[in-house]
């Protein structure tokens, strides 16, 4: 349920279309549907936009499928995080697709979007979280295009697209090894610029987290920085952001 949804349901009601029981039976599982091992939040996107999404990473593959299928039940809608494909072929939903690099299951993406949201990813070992980044927004309902391997390293074709840089509302740069794009790119744009390191690169990144040190501490003000492989995060901000213009 998000607030389109519900807006349209209160319009059939108030028009006499739809009977005042039959509303109250779409609405019996707000604000939650209790399935005993969880309790699926169906209201969340009516509160902040963003409806419940699911992390499939640490739990059983059988209760990630029955989550997913109760979204899919009352909203026709789904976003599954960190799945693998064998989660996919348990769910057996028409309309759901798989990202395999990315490790996402969509189903029910938004027909409407809105603005522009541009992802940038330094190298192609970075794509896999540019995607997971570029999916979430999709779904969410903005407009989102991509630029794959244009790091630091060869600056130049960063430069070859400043037009789009341009046009984005919202631009996601997602970079690993020593995490330097993100500044470049908010050097040259006046968009907001929302930063992702990853945890590619080799022993002195730690991980990831000398790409987030050098994002936290980029010179460039108003930087905004997600978690380390936080694609998700990033698409939810980035979507949250292109919807105020």
């Amino acid at each position: 349920m998000d607030k389109k949804k519900l807006r349209q349901l209160l319009a059939k009601v108030s028009s006499g279309k739809l009977q005042v029981d039959a509303a109250l039976e779409s609405l019996k599982d707000l604000p939650f549907e209790d399935l005993g091992f969880a309790k699926v939040d169906h209201h969340r996107g009516v509160r902040d936009s963003i409806p419940e999404v699911v992390y499939a990473r640490g739990k059983k593959p059988r209760d990630v499928i029955a989550i997913a299928r109760a979204m899919y039940k009352k909203s026709g809608r789904f976003l599954v995080t960190k799945a693998s494909r064998s989660i996919y072929d348990g769910l057996k939903i028409k309309g759901a697709q798989f990202y395999p690099d990315s490790c996402l299951i969509e189903c029910g993406e938004s027909d409407s979007k809105k603005g522009l949201v541009l992802v940038v990813s330094a190298g192609t070992s970075d794509i896999p979280v540019a995607e997971e980044a570029a999916v979430t927004a999709s779904f969410l309902g903005s407009r989102t295009e991509f630029i794959y391997d244009i790091g630091v390293a060869g600056i130049h074709r960063l430069f070859d697209n400043r037009d789009k840089l341009a046009k984005a509302r919202v631009i996601i740069v997602v970079a690993g090894m020593e995490g330097a794009l993100p500044s470049v790119v908010g050097g040259v744009t006046e968009n907001p610029v929302i930063a992702v390191p990853t945890s590619v690169g080799y022993g002195t990144s730690f991980g990831g987290l000398t790409a987030l040190f050098a994002m936290l501490n980029s010179c460039v003000p108003g930087i905004a920085v997600m978690n380390i492989d936080n694609g998700f995060g990033a698409g939810c901000l980035a979507h949250k952001i292109n919807l105020l213009k």
